[in-house]
């Protein structure tokens, strides 16, 4: 029931950890900010927008966009098996790509380039976590990692340094903002959607941070404080490198995923998997 609950609830509860987000960085920069409920303000503002549209597939592929990363938390909580739901959420991602190269705006073919850059970048470590996971407790199923004897971080420091570092280019953080590039293309693959259509990508963005922010809670096992510790802790630190940074290139974001992050995350395998041989 919870599963359900929390699946159907997905939007919401990304909606106010945005707002939070919003909150946070507003004091981090010594200003008042917008409140706690402007993700939804917004959101009210934007479903009043007449509807317009470059064309059809376009709009389309944005509504996939939301439906399928909702579709992977659905996936994830109720199918249970986080391999599954991690192609659900690369198939969210392609849908919006493909919608931004159907259309003749340089800056969201541009932004849609980009987009891919950053999945190559943090999709194979999002794999290894999976990976790891099935290595400490067996499973796919998150239920049996939140009911694990052990503490996973404990045994995948490496992994959750990894998954720390992905982060920000999953979100679209700085310094890995390259998809978007507010300085540039604005937008990035986002930027010819529009009232609605817009809402349909912008609610699949705070599902996003559902998905990943449970990734980080699952390293805590059973140990529910802990996975609440290392949500805070890594919502927090993710805010101040945010706030503390300026936007890097594809090639630097490229290279600290594949040659620092990939490694990470294989060396700490690797030793798991021997220590589990011997």
């Amino acid at each position: 029931m919870m599963a359900i609950l929390f699946t159907l609830f997905a939007p919401i509860i990304g909606g106010f950890m945005y707002g939070i987000e919003r909150v946070v960085k507003a004091r981090m920069q010594s200003r008042i900010g917008p409140p706690l409920l402007q993700p939804f303000y917004d959101f009210v503002k934007l479903m009043e927008k007449r509807p317009m549209m470059v064309h059809s597939f376009h709009a389309f592929m944005g509504i996939v966009f939301f439906i399928s990363t909702w579709f992977a938390m659905a996936v994830l909580m109720l199918g249970n098996d986080l391999l599954i739901a991690v192609f659900f959420h690369i198939i969210s991602i392609l849908a919006l790509t493909i919608g931004a190269f159907s259309v003749r705006s340089s800056y969201s073919i541009m932004g849609a380039m980009r987009e891919l850059i950053h999945l190559v970048s943090y999709e194979p470590v999002i794999i290894l976590v999976v990976v790891a996971f099935y290595l400490v407790t067996g499973s796919f199923d998150y239920r049996m990692i939140l009911s694990a004897d052990t503490i996973p971080l404990l045994k995948l420091p490496l992994v959750f340094i990894a998954l720390v570092g992905t982060i920000p280019m999953l979100l679209h953080k700085s310094p890995f903002d390259i998809a978007e590039a507010h300085q540039e293309i604005i937008g990035g693959p986002d930027i010819e959607y529009s009232g609605p259509f817009y809402e349909a990508v912008y609610t699949g963005r705070w599902i996003e941070y559902v998905y990943v922010f449970f990734l980080v809670f699952l390293f805590g096992g059973s140990n529910y404080f802990v996975g609440g510790l290392l949500v805070v802790f890594t919502f927090l630190l993710i805010m101040a490198i945010d706030n503390s940074t300026a936007r890097l290139d594809y090639r630097k974001m490229l290279k600290f995923a594949w040659f620092i992050l990939i490694p990470l995350a294989i060396v700490n395998i690797f030793f798991l998997a021997l220590g589990g041989n011997s």
